[in-house]
């Protein structure tokens, strides 16, 4: 008897390591871009704070589209460049604020359908120690900043580049 009483603890000890690994990572303010028209890759946008121990997030996934890719822009000269990130790094104690304009976003390639305002879809992204995060985004209309001599996202010139 005190071999399964001993079998139960730890596992329900282990349990509760899981769980407050998961909580180390917080996501919020989940939003992504409505799209227009036949738009074939969307943007979403979230804050990620790190409690915990240094991280990493890695991938992640949604049923909204065929991949995620975690993404940085920049403007050099009128020219967008996109870079794919193979993993977003997250020192302990660090909160990314991902925002248009900002350069770190998630890429929704693949849209299974437009984004409209108001929809909602689960995101889970998946980190090097906190493993799997789910999250609810919410579809808004968002227009992007602008600076003299820049181009609105999605229009224009821009390249994606995989480092």
């Amino acid at each position: 008897m005190n071999k399964i009483l001993w079998r139960v603890c730890a596992l329900f000890l282990l349990g509760l390591i899981g769980t407050a690994q998961a909580q180390s990572i917080v996501i919020d303010k989940a939003v992504a871009r409505a799209t227009v028209g036949k738009m074939p890759n969307g943007a979403a946008f979230l804050q990620i704070e790190n409690k915990g121990a240094d991280d990493a997030l890695l991938s992640g996934s949604s049923p909204a589209s065929s991949r995620i890719e975690i993404h940085t822009m920049s403007m050099e000269g009128d020219v967008m460049k996109m870079r794919a990130l193979d993993q977003l790094e997250l020192k302990s104690g660090q909160r990314i604020e991902m925002k248009p304009g900002s350069g770190i976003h998630i890429m929704l390639m693949g849209l299974k359908k437009p984004l409209a305002v108001g929809d909602k879809f689960p995101l889970t992204l998946n980190f090097r120690k906190a493993g799997k995060i789910e999250t609810t985004v919410e579809v808004v209309e968002m227009k992007m900043p602008m600076k003299k001599g820049e181009m609105h996202e999605h229009h224009g010139h821009h390249q994606h580049h995989k480092e």
